[in-house]
């Protein structure tokens, strides 16, 4: 190392995922939309929670681009305030994931899987966001 440089502390694995996130989650909000169409069509929706649920969908397209944002950022440039930004606003996109999952009116199992598999990149998100910040604070 040379004299008076610093060592890197941003954590590759993060960026890596964050990145993966999203395209995967570009994936999801396409297949949202369309599964939305769907059910709009083909069930007995009624308009009131389908207008909620496209509304919640639009409010988690902008929580989701700010964090990872945030997180991309906060990593990239090693700075704690943030990533832990980025970790606040995770906490409201996994309750969105998670009503996704489970609390539609009508949930298909493409929207479970989807929904699952977005919960799985959130927890590994969570757990190596605190990692990069705990390494960032020291």
């Amino acid at each position: 190392m040379a004299p008076g440089s610093q060592p890197i502390l941003s954590s590759t694995p993060l960026q890596v995922l964050l990145f993966l996130n999203s395209w995967y989650f570009a994936a999801f909000y396409l297949a949202e939309v369309l599964i939305f169409i769907y059910k709009g069509v083909l069930l007995p929706y009624p308009t009131d929670n389908l207008v909620l649920d496209v509304v919640l969908l639009l409010l988690f397209l902008a929580l989701e681009i700010l964090r990872i944002f945030y997180g991309w950022k906060g990593n990239l440039c090693e700075r704690s305030l943030s990533s832990c930004l980025s970790l606040f606003i995770l906490l409201p996109c996994a309750a969105l994931a998670v009503y996704y999952l489970l609390l539609q009116t009508f949930v298909l199992r493409l929207e479970f899987l989807l929904s699952a598999v977005l919960l799985c990149f959130y927890g590994l998100e969570f757990l190596l966001g605190l990692l990069s910040i705990s390494s960032f604070s020291r």
